[in-house]
């Protein structure tokens, strides 16, 4: 351990999946005694999660999902765990095939994973094998945020600010980067802007597929267009926000009634895939998931959170936000605004402006106001899971934002 006037750390230890039979049978006998309720199933989602897609999805799931080959494709990339500050921190860390690769920290959030970005890390890395050039490389950082998946759990729940300085400690400690680009969705939209804000000195670049660290100028709107999107983000917040609420609020409640039941969590888990991400309808209304994503991508997914059982402690971000904010949650509103009055994020910023169906992304004037941007993309098509959903867009974005910017 190395121990410096802020942090303890150790070095990187080698870590790999490897989840134990009877955790498995385990799952797969809760599965196949779920007690399946006799209701009528309201189509179109539009009450929560479809009934027959679950009694499909579970179906699946006994029949044909194989955790073993899943395991084994997450393995296949570099594994590791590091102590930092009595909490151990899992990322997966490849080195890119260039001759002077870039840092690139990917930041998840909820209710994804590390595995959110498993389909990007070869082409980032090694760009040449898909038509690019070595010079475009990058060295890729993917962390589970604690209380995630394969990291440790927090003693107490932890925000996106606090976990931002984990992250740098990673970075910079741990690893040893002098400077590095943070890339983020949902929460993690939240560290790679706390990353930026508070680290401008190594975090040198941010690039977004959501806006999520703001400053009070940006609660304000001065356009018709900017005027348009709040009122269409209040009252996406109107219809959706409930698990918002209930999860920065009552988050332990939420524990006893998830715990010891795998079709609960998958269905609180891909009622949100259904919802956000940005799909094509089925003949009678219904989200076609499938047109995005595999079983078998969603069931790894929600398999990390169940063989860690980390669904509990995932779910701590939302409290930890919402305590280490200078305000509570406005109702209606979410967040509160974060960086300090008349502040902005002043490290040059790339945002991914992928059409996310619940939280759409603010005009840029919006945007501006609390950032330096310096690249913009309206994407044609994509939504809140944008790695997964549309995993070349997302690249090629990414790649584009990262010529712009000096090491």
């Amino acid at each position: 351990m190395t121990k410096t006037s802020e942090h303890i750390y150790s070095t990187p230890r080698p870590f790999a999946i490897s989840v134990s039979d009877p955790v498995l049978e385990d799952i797969a006998a809760r599965l196949a005694e779920y007690p399946w309720i006799d209701t009528p199933d309201v189509p179109g989602w539009s009450a929560g999660t479809s009934l027959a897609y679950m009694r499909d999805l579970v179906r699946y799931w006994l029949d044909s999902y194989d955790w073993r080959a899943a395991e084994s494709k997450l393995n296949r990339f570099p594994n590791y765990q590091a102590t930092i500050d009595g909490l151990s921190l899992h990322f997966v860390h490849v080195k890119g095939s260039g001759s002077n690769p870039k840092p690139l920290l990917l930041c998840h959030g909820w209710p994804g994973s590390f595995f959110e970005f498993d389909a990007l890390v070869e082409k980032l890395t090694s760009p040449e094998k898909f038509g690019g050039s070595q010079g475009d490389s990058f060295d890729v950082i993917i962390p589970s945020m604690p209380g995630f998946g394969f990291s440790g759990r927090p003693q107490y729940p932890m925000g996106p600010r606090a976990m931002a300085e984990l992250y740098e400690t990673l970075m910079t400690k741990v690893l040893g980067y002098q400077s590095y680009i943070a890339q983020g969705g949902d929460w993690g939209a939240h560290v790679a802007g706390w990353l930026g804000y508070l680290y401008p000195n190594s975090c040198k670049a941010v690039h977004l597929n959501l806006i999520g660290v703001h400053n009070p100028e940006m609660k304000v709107t001065h356009t018709g267009a900017e005027r348009a999107w709040e009122e269409k983000a209040l009252a996406s917040f109107d219809r959706e926000g409930a698990y918002f609420l209930l999860q920065a609020t009552k988050p332990q409640t939420l524990t006893f009634a998830m715990t010891d039941s795998p079709v609960g969590i998958a269905a609180w888990i891909i009622e949100k895939f259904a919802g956000w991400a940005d799909l094509p309808s089925n003949p009678d209304g219904s989200p076609n998931l499938r047109a995005r994503f595999t079983e078998d991508q969603l069931l790894t997914n929600i398999m990390i959170y169940l063989v860690t059982k980390s669904s509990s402690t995932s779910t701590w971000i939302y409290y930890g936000c919402a305590r280490e904010q200078p305000a509570n949650i406005e109702p209606g509103r979410g967040i509160p605004a974060q960086m300090e009055s008349g502040t902005r994020l002043e490290v040059p910023t790339g945002v991914a402006a992928f059409p996310d169906p619940v939280f759409a992304p603010p005009p840029r004037s919006l945007a501006e106001r609390g950032y330096n941007i310096v690249h913009w993309t309206d994407m044609p098509r994509g939504g809140h899971f944008a790695a997964m959903e549309e995993p070349d867009l997302f690249v090629n974005d990414v790649r584009a934002f990262a010529k712009l910017i000096q090491f």
